[in-house]
C-alpha cells in the first residue's frame, strides 16, 4: 500500500486487508527522503523492509515502483488520480479505476470499469485459465503432430510402406486436429488456478514440462500405431488399403483419447469431471463416428 494518508490510517487500513500484521513497520516519505537516492541500496533497502507506505509524495511512489521494477519484480499499480499517472505509466500494468481521473485513465493499461477491485481478481483468475488453454491446445496439436512424423519415419526406417495416404493424413490433421483443439479451449478453469505461484514472465510456453510431456506423449503415440502398421504388413495378409484404414481408426482412437490427457498438465484425466467440457465430449463422439462412416465407405 503507498498512500499519502497518515501512517496510523494506512497502518490500520493495511492490517484489516492482510497487508501487514502487527509487526510490520510503516515507511514514511521522510524516511525514503532520508535514505537517500532512490538508486541508492539504502533506499532499495528500505522499501523491501514493508508493505506499508504513508505520507508518500507523487515522485516519490514513481520511485518505489522503480526500485522494485529494478530488483525484479512485477509490477502492478493501482490508482485513480492525477498524482498516480506517473506511477501508471511506469508499472507493467497500469490499473486506473473507473471513476478516475481521465489522465489516470489515459496512461493506465487497463481500466476498472466498477471500482471493484475484486474484479481484478477475476481478471487475473480468466487470464489465468485463457494461458492455460492456450498451452492445452498447443500440447494436443504439438504431440500429435510429433506422434504422426514420428511414424512416418520409423516405418520409412524399416523399409514398410507408407501407413496412410495423403488424403487420410489431411482427414486427420484437417478433422481431428480441428475438431479436437477448437473444442479444448471451451475447457472450462481448473480449481485452485489462483493458489499457484505466479509465473516468470520470462517464462516460455516451452517450459520444461511442456517438452516432457510432448516428447513422452508424441513417442508413446507414434510408436504404438507403428507397432500395429508393423504387425499387420508382417504378420498378417491383409492388403494395404484395409490395412491403411485401421491404422487411420487407431490413430483417431489415440488423439481422441489423448486430448482427454490434454485437459490438464498436473491432474490425471480420469480425475478431470466430463461436465467440465461438454463441448469436447460431443465433438470427440460426433467425430469418430465421422470417421468410422468414411473408412466404411472407403
Amino acid at each position: 500500500m503507498i498512500t499519502g494518508d497518515h501512517p496510523e490510517t494506512a497502518f490500520a487500513i493495511a492490517r484489516e486487508l492482510g497487508i501487514a500484521d502487527e509487526g510490520t513497520p510503516v515507511v514514511t516519505g521522510y524516511m525514503l527522503t532520508e535514505a537517500g537516492a532512490h538508486d541508492s541500496p539504502a533506499y532499495a533497502n528500505l522499501v523491501a523492509s514493508t508493505t506499508v507506505f504513508a505520507r508518500i509524495s507523487p515522485t516519490q511512489k514513481l520511485e518505489i515502483v522503480d526500485v522494485l521494477i529494478r530488483e525484479g519484480e512485477f509490477v502492478a499499480v493501482t490508482g485513480d488520480g492525477v498524482n498516480d499517472a506517473p506511477a501508471l505509466k511506469r508499472a507493467n500494468i497500469g490499473v486506473a479505476m473507473g471513476s478516475g481521473t481521465d489522465v489516470a485513465k489515459e496512461v493506465a493499461s487497463m481500466i476498472v470499469v466498477d471500482d471493484n477491485f475484486a474484479s481484478i481478481v477475476a481478471g487475473v483468475e480468466e487470464g489465468r485459465f485463457a494461458y492455460d488453454n492456450v498451452r492445452k491446445v498447443i500440447y494436443l496439436l504439438i504431440s500429435t503432430g510429433a506422434a504422426e512424423v514420428i511414424l512416418f519415419l520409423v516405418s520409412i526406417c524399416a523399409g514398410l510402406p507408407l501407413p496412410l495416404l495423403a488424403v487420410q493424413l489431411l482427414w486427420l490433421n484437417l478433422v481431428t486436429n480441428g475438431i479436437q483443439d477448437v473444442a479444448l479451449a471451451f475447457e472450462g478453469g481448473e480449481p485452485g488456478a489462483m493458489k499457484r505461484p505466479p509465473r516468470k514472465p520470462s517464462e516460455k510456453i516451452f517450459n520444461s514440462l511442456m517438452i516432457h510431456q510432448t516428447t513422452v506423449s508424441g513417442v508413446t503415440m507414434g510408436l504404438i500405431v507403428f507397432g500395429l502398421w508393423y504387425y499387420l504388413n508382417t504378420y498378417t495378409k491383409m492388403d494395404e488399403v484395409h490395412a491403411r484404414d485401421l491404422i487411420l481408426l487407431l490413430m483417431v482412437f489415440m488423439q481422441n483419447f489423448h486430448v482427454f490427457n490434454c485437459r490438464s498438465e498436473s491432474v490425471s484425466a480420469f480425475k478431470v469431471p466430463l461436465r467440465r467440457n461438454i463441448v469436447l465430449v460431443f465433438g470427440c463422439s460426433q467425430h469418430k463416428a465421422f470417421t468410422s462412416s468414411a473408412c466404411t465407405f472407403h
